[in-house]
């Protein structure tokens, strides 16, 4: 992606960013993956494309992948999840329990914060635990 996306922050401007913005980027980051993915292992037309992606990118999906993967990660990359968790954020979610969402949050956060500190190859390490199909 960086022959068209430019991250023009340095490490420390993105540590001076919410968590909740980590979790914005890391969400468009992770349905990219996982769309991509789908598009690359399946023959499925769009509708059905979108119906497979929802099963991964859903909030008690990403809770049990953090789950999975959470003492694989690094003290660096446990205080990001931390602080994904447990930022206010007043949206309540509509198809999971307020535990799911703030791990999913979390999770969304680590990928957002691994992406724009352009530590792409742990960013992939982390993506690649992802089963796809």
């Amino acid at each position: 992606m960086d022959e068209f996306i430019s991250i023009t922050r340095d490490e420390n401007d993105v540590n001076l960013l919410s968590p909740l913005t980590w979790a914005y980027i890391g969400d468009c980051v992770y349905e990219l993956y996982i769309r991509t993915e789908l598009i690359n292992k399946t023959n499925l037309k769009p509708h059905k494309l979108h119906i497979e992606s929802i099963k991964y990118v859903k909030a008690k999906a990403q809770a049990e992948i953090l789950q999975n993967i959470y003492e694989e990660l690094t003290e660096e990359e446990k205080d990001i999840v931390r602080r994904g968790r447990n930022t206010e954020n007043h949206h309540l979610p509509k198809n999971s329990n307020v535990q799911e969402y703030m791990y999913s949050t979390a999770f969304e956060a680590l990928i957002g914060y691994l992406y724009l500190t352009k530590n792409n190859k742990r960013l992939k390490e982390i993506l690649n635990k992802v089963k796809i199909g």
